[in-house]
């Protein structure tokens, strides 16, 4: 089975130059490990991040032996394919608020609060690169991210949904000076608002970037019961775990965000696409999925940039027949699935395959989104004396898994249009 690249490029391209549907991404950490070229700073994928923030902790002369068995106790029983900084901290904070005066893995209320409060302040400054590239914008792929938004010509605004903590998508569309909203009403001390963010039709010309990991400089208030966004130098960065029995009011972001993105997904003519998103929480791909299995006209693209390196080298990749996305996918037609070599498209697994060898002015639209094998060479092949003689595959990987090449697609499509109008 065989999936022709161009067909479904294409397919795609009309539907984000139509201002007739409803668009929204959800982006996840590879977003933000993404980097526009050579000097462009990024965040670290969660693996690398969970790795480097727990070396740091085991680094900490203070850090008693106590803290360290509790961590790798605890990393047991999380397992270590949902093991990450998230789920640690989850665990963490689920143990505090049972531990009474008593002790788990180990540790007292007091243990588990200063751990949760070491963690918080190593993701705190691993994410704040923003720090770092006020002045440094024009390698920030974000910023040309937003420049899109700021071009395409939509009668529905653009919803972003992201797990990212991080300032990257905030600099961009400020930079590009496009209005957005996030949920957070006022000015001296903004607070979630989670009525508008139930309101599908509130302020419906303004871009909306919706956090649903929540983010840097929010923070929980205990006198007022509210979420208060304020300097991110001084404050926690607030996760959601659905697991954690807050009160209404404590939970009530990750709630509200988690609503808004099912209820986007069930208005009519609507596509959602992922990139950079691993399908990694499982709360938010059963909204996903929940809202697809209902009587919808909605569609989600799933771009997964699922190469898999070994010492810098390309050894294969993650997207195979019988993986957990495939499996997802091959259930439902609503949900398609590009991986970089092979693809889920109507319930079909198959390999990337253009159907026929492009002419010198499809190359040039086609090298946007798709990088074609080199031509083999037929002696190399069926070991017979004749040289010179290569093979056509059209076999080949998909670019635009990759946030960088997404954007550079995106844009693409924009100097399209203009050229057109012109």
């Amino acid at each position: 089975m065989t999936h022709d690249p161009s067909e479904y490029i294409r397919g795609l391209q009309q539907l984000l130059v139509s201002d007739k549907k409803k668009i929204a991404f959800l982006f996840g950490a590879g977003t933000s490990l993404a980097k526009k070229n050579k000097l462009s700073e990024n965040i670290p994928a969660i693996g690398k991040l969970t790795s480097d923030i727990e070396a740091e902790i085991k680094g900490i002369s203070t850090t008693s032996s106590a803290v360290l068995k509790a961590i790798d106790q605890i990393k047991d029983e999380i397992g270590n394919e949902k093991y990450t900084i998230e789920t640690l901290l989850t665990f963490l904070e689920i143990k505090k608020q049972v531990v009474g005066k008593g002790t788990i893995n180990g540790l007292n209320h007091e243990n588990f609060e200063n751990l949760i409060k070491l963690i918080k302040s190593k993701i705190r400054k691993k994410v704040s690169i923003h720090k770092h590239i006020e002045t440094k914008l024009e390698n920030v792929i974000h910023v040309d991210f937003a420049e899109w938004i700021g071009k395409a010509d939509r009668r529905f605004p653009i919803e972003i949904f992201t797990t990212n903590y991080d300032y990257l998508f905030e600099l961009g569309l400020e930079n590009k000076n496009i209005p957005y909203y996030d949920g957070f009403t006022g000015s001296y001390r903004p607070f979630f608002n989670s009525h508008s963010v139930d309101d599908l039709f509130f302020l419906p010309n303004e871009t909306k970037l919706w956090k649903i990991h929540g983010s840097l400089g929010w923070h929980y208030d205990d006198d007022s019961k509210k979420v208060w966004r304020k300097d991110s130098d001084d404050d926690d960065i607030l996760i959601y775990p659905s697991t954690l029995k807050y009160n209404d009011s404590k939970k009530q972001p990750y709630t509200a965000l988690g609503d808004r993105l099912t209820n986007y997904l069930k208005q009519s003519d609507t596509i959602l696409i992922t990139c950079g998103y691993s399908f990694g929480d499982d709360h938010i791909n059963e909204r996903i999925m929940t809202a697809l299995q209902s009587k919808i006209s909605a569609h989600v693209y799933v771009f997964i940039y699922d190469i898999l390196f070994k010492d810098g080298v390309k050894v294969g990749y993650s997207l195979t027949e019988d993986s957990f996305l495939s499996k997802l996918a091959k259930g439902n037609s609503k949900l398609s699935v590009f991986g970089c070599r092979n693809a889920i498209i109507g319930c079909k697994y198959g390999l990337w395959k253009l159907k026929r060898e492009p002419d010198k002015d499809d190359a040039v639209n086609i090298e946007l989104y798709f990088d074609e094998d080199a031509p083999y060479n037929l002696y190399d092949e069926i070991k017979k004396e004749k040289k010179g003689e290569e093979k056509w595959t059209g076999e080949g990987d998909l670019k635009i898994s990759d946030f960088k090449h997404f954007v550079n697609f995106l844009q693409s499509m924009t100097f399209t249009s203009n050229n057109i109008e012109g």
